[in-house]
């Protein structure tokens, strides 16, 4: 499958929505034909009534169609409007809900690798700068094609030569929006670039801020954001720079072009130019191609204003389309197809021949093929660095075997993963604990809670489920937060449980209620593999696999 480019996304977006795009661009062209037609009657009555000496009174059902077109034309293009811009929201939401089902694909291995911050800014804010281009620049490039050209269809029916001054003029605008938009088009990449590392810099920072108090470096700290934010600002100043000079050189072509047809028409009519159709000029024909020609521009004009909306979306689908374009970790060397079921219906998981490698260090499990089965709790040792992690996440489907090596399991199995840092999010302890079970009771969330010894601390709290705990478990301890993610084990009620070192750094207290939290799920049927170099977790065990330089080794367990 040939690689995802920046094009390539916006138009694939781009035919997701292409009716209501089309309707936009339909409305854009009524509005221009209703244009012409005031024009035209604009130009007659003029006519009518210096030349033709008409009285007003005949004039006036005409002037009042004249009128009647004003509301018209707004309606229109008002519909075209707000149909782009339906269009655009669409556009994004579906990018974002790919954008997200990506990632998942993608893996906690994958996305252990990047930084959050750089994530969210191309999931919240680089999405968002395509917003400019379905809802103007989309429609507009195809008014800026047809108007003019109806406009040109009229102006040569009346003066073939004012039309060739017109159509001379036209190129000269898209040509220089071509060489202006290659040069907004990188300033854009550069600036998507530098906003990404500028969020990364700030939220490090932050994170950081007690280390930097500590170490008395606050002050460097703040001349290091201010720095990269002077950057960014020098890009953004730039790319503005290009825009506003652009549209002044357009303008400058734009009203040369109009000037020399008004030349061309005035001198035509005072009869100093005898070459051509120029002595066929009437006061109704010379009218109305002075009228048509800022509307022959007009569409292209307006092209020309939304172009830097163009090279931002470019810019942007350029870095979201390099994200599409990663191979999800658990099929890079492997088909698309479900995993085979295991040998034996006794097997949770089996792994055959496996071995995982990482680029910059070679082989780092296997190739190993132990068999995991139903309510086993399994203990992995090793050293550090050995392969442990690497090993729970084969289990998982987080990576894949290399080469011929192979996983089975049931095609619907269900898994829960914990380790010594859990994920909590800045909510209350019902939205921490929903997480795992979305339609889950208050009866369920205070259950779970008690299985994870939570229930004495849910007691002493003055607001219960609805206390609220800051982001990564603020205002918890770090048994209380390892025991709240493990009531959401309870909930998810999946068979397995993977833990990776989830003792680690807890005071004696908090490891005991973990203990008897695993002894509970032992009791209710749960299979445990946990990668631990705890002797009290150990002594848990039913099975035990030790690694030594990516081997597993069954070690005999008493």
């Amino acid at each position: 499958m040939p690689a995802l480019t920046a094009r390539h996304l916006l138009n694939g977006l781009a035919a997701t929505q292409r009716r209501r795009l089309q309707l936009a661009a339909a409305c854009g062209v009524l509005a221009g034909s209703l244009t012409l037609v005031q024009a035209g009657l604009l130009a007659w009555i003029t006519s009518a009534l210096l030349v033709d000496r008409l009285p007003l009174a005949r004039t006036t059902p005409f002037f009042a169609v004249w009128l009647a077109i004003l509301p018209l034309r707004g309606i229109l293009s008002y519909a075209q409007e707000v149909l782009a811009q339906q269009a655009s929201l669409a556009v994004r939401r579906q990018l974002r809900r790919r954008l997200t089902e990506h990632l998942m694909r993608l893996g906690p291995v994958w996305l252990a690798g990047r930084h959050s911050a750089s994530l969210s800014h191309q999931v919240v804010e680089q999405v968002e700068a395509l917003d400019g281009y379905f809802a103007r620049f989309y429609v507009q490039q195809i008014l800026a094609v047809l108007l003019p050209l109806m406009i040109l269809g009229v102006t040569l029916y009346l003066d073939w030569l004012a039309a060739l001054f017109l159509l001379l003029a036209a190129p000269l605008i898209p040509l220089f929006m071509a060489l202006v938009g290659m040069g907004a088009e990188r300033l854009n990449q550069a600036q998507f670039a530098a906003v990404s590392r500028l969020s990364g810099h700030f939220i490090d920072r932050v994170r950081s801020l007690n280390t930097l108090q500590l170490f008395g470096q606050t002050r460097r700290a703040t001349a290091s954001v201010h720095d990269a934010a002077d950057g960014y600002r020098q890009r953004s100043m730039r790319t503005l720079r290009l825009a506003f000079m652009s549209s002044a050189v357009l303008e400058f072509f734009a009203s040369v072009s109009i000037a020399v047809v008004a030349i061309y028409v005035g001198f035509g009519l005072l009869g100093y130019i005898g070459y051509g159709p120029a002595d066929e000029l009437t006061l109704f024909s010379g009218l109305l191609i002075l009228l048509l020609a800022p509307e022959f521009f007009q569409p292209l004009r307006s092209l020309a204003q939304h172009y830097h909306d163009r090279a931002r979306a470019l810019g942007a689908a350029e870095h979201l389309a390099e994200l599409l374009n990663q191979t999800p970790p658990a099929t890079r060397d492997a088909a698309a197809t479900p995993a085979p079921a295991p040998a034996s219906a006794r097997s949770l998981i089996e792994l055959d021949a496996a071995s995982v490698s990482h680029d910059a260090r070679g082989v780092v499990l296997g190739p190993i093929s132990p068999c995991l089965y139903r309510g086993d709790t399994v203990v992995v040792t090793g050293a550090s660095g050995s392969g442990k992690s690497t090993l729970l996440q084969l289990l998982a489907g987080f990576v894949a075997p290399d080469g011929q090596g192979e996983r089975r399991c049931p095609a619907d199995l269900r898994f829960a993963w914990m380790d010594q840092r859990p994920l909590l999010i800045h909510g209350t302890l019902a939205d921490n604990l929903r997480l795992a079970a979305p339609g889950a009771s208050d009866a369920d969330l205070r259950q779970a809670l008690d299985n994870a010894y939570l229930g004495e601390l849910l007691a002493r709290l003055p607001e219960g489920l609805d206390t609220s705990i800051g982001e990564q478990g603020a205002g918890l301890s770090g048994g209380q937060a390892q025991r709240l993610a493990l009531a959401r084990v309870f909930l998810s009620a999946a068979p397995l449980v993977l833990l990776d070192e989830p003792t680690a750094s807890l005071d004696a207290h908090s490891e005991n209620a973990i203990m008897a939290a695993f002894a509970q799920l032992q009791r209710t049927g749960h299979t445990l593999v946990i990668a631990t170099h705890h002797p009290a977790l150990i002594g848990l065990a039913t099975r035990r696999w030790h690694i030594v330089q990516g081997q597993l080794e069954e070690v005999e367990h008493d």
